[in-house]
């Protein structure tokens, strides 16, 4: 156990070397570092790792190399991932079968796989090293500090890599410079509102209490969404040191993680480590010595998405059914018990070891002029590079989608950018300059959110996007307060008309004034921004809209009750391959004698027909 600052450092030195051996080859070994993500992990991550134990001692290398199993490396949809150390060789889309072939010539020999590494889909270069792929090259990692870098389940990696530097730093303050840290490095919240964080620590700060509580809100529920989840699972102590200097700061005791229950991984690592730090005395009473003592306790969400609600969200903490309740007074005034408590989202937290380890004006050599520091997203959709980043606020929309992003998929045409989730709305290639912050999302008329961005191309219909993601805002309606109960129920209704075709020019007017009335009626932010996606999309394409009300047409050919399949008899090569794929056996024809027809009557449009003829027969009308 720890007893002092001084025997930490000493301690933190000898992790840190460990570290620098393995990533620069010191020890003379070579490391191969697997992506223990969730996602590579759902593609087979360990089972990758079970071949190379396999191989590396079928070869004999066993004392030359080791095996680290690591955090998220953010470019999902080019995972599994094999990085190999010192030379840092990324590998990607890595299979079993490949295991053999990356040990014999690399590992063993010394040769790269060129099929096996980042391609640039612009140049044809093969690009052997992460830090040269233009996916990463212009993202800085902040919140996400030690993620795909450190083995998750050893605290000493997390020492080693800056863990408790900050917190050190931070003690030797006063609470009331803590506190003005935060405020000058321009920290805002990155749950969605983008509230100040320092001015909340300073409303709990000048409460009179004789308890005080800090809660990191996990309970990320926006569809697409990875960023939260993702903190907690590659560097749980990373996250914990920011509640534990918030606790400091504002002289609470006691923090609580409410942690969604469908993120085992993220929950049992954060259980974990709560419980090495106690055991270390880095958390618990009497923190390195010092007079300052803070607890951290574990809840679990039930899936309820209003539960990110931060007042529906202490309900749920103290065994409450989970729904918001009326402000004031807020919950850093009468939070948890009726007691002063400061509500931060994970990726707030986890920049604050930042701001006390690296200083004020590192944090904020990042950023725009009022939003500072970095954003992390999922970017995902159509676009080639699905995965998480993290940008430094200012980066546009054009190098999020087209530079770290790739680009559209299949190189289609780039049609909108969902950012902010169900609270969200669209952004056009009128808004692709538009540098990325709280403050300039909103005036293009979406909002950053917690940190979700879904790219849509030419194929997506955007009145279909519109009603998902009212489906998503019925669903998770606590139902507490009419307007939204019944207000978002009502404009659901309008989509699904105006997507089968039956639709009227009426629905316009009627849905902007539901959308009125639940915006300033509603209990909280979930019925109050309900609409938002309706609004952005009517805005940018009420063409769409027009065609589905008066042609009774789908433009971008998804809406099944407006679109029919059809088989081009010219085409058509008699080989019954569609009437085999269809589920309903609505299409009919002799093999090989006559043209195949679809009975329109029965077809169910499940597109089975079109993927399975490879001759261009079918077509969408």
């Amino acid at each position: 156990m720890y007893k002092s600052p001084d025997e930490l450092k000493k301690d933190i030195a000898v992790y840190t070397e460990q570290l620098d051996e393995k990533f620069n080859g010191k020890d003379g070994k070579r490391y191969v570092m697997l992506c223990g993500g969730t996602g590579c992990m759902a593609a087979n991550s360990m089972g990758l790792k079970e071949k190379l134990e396999e191989y590396i001692n079928k070869y004999g290398i066993a004392d030359k190399v080791g095996i680290r199993t690591v955090g998220c490396f953010g470019m999902c949809s080019q995972g599994p991932f094999v990085r190999i150390f010192p030379e840092n060789t990324l590998y990607r889309l890595v299979k079993v079968e490949d295991i053999e072939e990356i040990v014999f010539d690399d590992l063993l020999n010394g040769k790269v796989v060129d099929r096996l590494v980042y391609e640039d889909p612009a140049s044809g270069e093969k690009i052997r090293k992460m830090e040269d792929i233009p996916f990463y090259k212009k993202q800085k990692r902040i919140a996400l500090h030690g993620c795909g870098v450190i083995d998750p389940n050893r605290i000493e990696e997390a020492l080693g890599c800056g863990g408790y530097q900050g917190l050190m730093k931070a003690l030797t303050m006063d609470r009331a410079d803590v506190i003005k840290a935060v405020l000058d490095s321009g920290l805002r919240g990155r749950g969605g509102g983008g509230f100040p964080t320092g001015r909340k620590w300073q409303f709990a700060y000048d409460q009179k209490s004789d308890e005080k509580y800090v809660v990191c809100n996990g309970d990320e529920g926006d569809p697409g969404a990875f960023m939260d989840r993702s903190a907690l699972e590659d560097n749980p102590l990373g996250v914990i040191e920011g509640m534990v200097i918030a606790g400091y700061a504002i002289g609470a005791k006691n923090g609580y993680f409410y942690i969604r229950a469908e993120y085992p991984r993220a929950v049992e690592r954060i259980k974990q480590t709560i419980a090495k730090a106690e055991e270390l005395g880095l958390l618990g009473d009497n923190i390195l010595g010092s007079d300052f003592s803070f607890h951290a306790h574990l809840r679990l969400g039930a899936g309820a998405f209003v539960c990110g609600e931060e007042t529906a969200l202490l309900n749920s903490i103290m065994g409450l059914r989970g729904m918001p309740r009326s402000r004031p007074p807020f919950p850093a005034v009468s939070g948890l018990w009726g007691k002063p408590t400061i509500v931060n989202n994970v990726e707030t937290l986890a920049c604050v070891p930042y701001i006390f380890r690296e200083g004020v004006s590192e944090f904020t050599k990042y950023g725009t002029e009022r939003s500072k520091g970095t954003k992390v997203f999922c970017l995902g959709g159509k676009v080639v590079n699905v995965g998480l980043v993290e940008i430094p606020m200012g980066t546009t929309l054009r190098e999020l989608i087209f530079d770290i992003g790739g680009g559209i998929q299949d190189g289609k045409k780039f049609k909108a950018i969902q950012t902010g989730g169900p609270s969200g709305g669209c952004l056009t290639e009128d808004d692709l300059d538009t540098p990325i912050d709280f403050d300039n999302m909103v005036a293009a008329g979406s909002m950053m959110g917690s940190g979700g961005a879904i790219v849509m191309d030419e194929d997506n219909c955007m009145v279909d996007v519109a009603k998902f993601y009212m489906g998503f805002i019925c669903d998770e309606s606590c139902g507490k307060c009419s307007p939204c109960r019944i207000g978002t129920k009502r404009m659901l209704e309008i989509l699904e008309r105006i997507t089968s075709g039956k639709g009227s020019m009426q629905d316009f007017e009627d849905l902007e004034e539901i959308a009125a009335a639940c915006k300033s009626n509603s209990l909280c932010a979930l019925g109050q921004t309900s609409a938002n996606p309706i609004l952005s999309t009517i805005a940018h394409f009420k063409d769409e809209y027009i065609a589905h009300i008066q042609d009774k047409k789908c433009p971008a050919k998804v809406c099944k009750d407006l679109i029919t399949y059809s088989i081009d008899p010219n085409k058509c090569r008699k080989c019954s391959m569609c009437s085999r794929a269809c589920p309903m056996e609505t299409i009919h024809g002799e093999p090989g004698k006559t043209v195949f027809v679809i009975d329109q009557s029965r077809c169910i449009k499940c597109g089975m027909c079109l993927a399975s003829c490879k001759f261009d027969a079918i077509s969408i009308n």
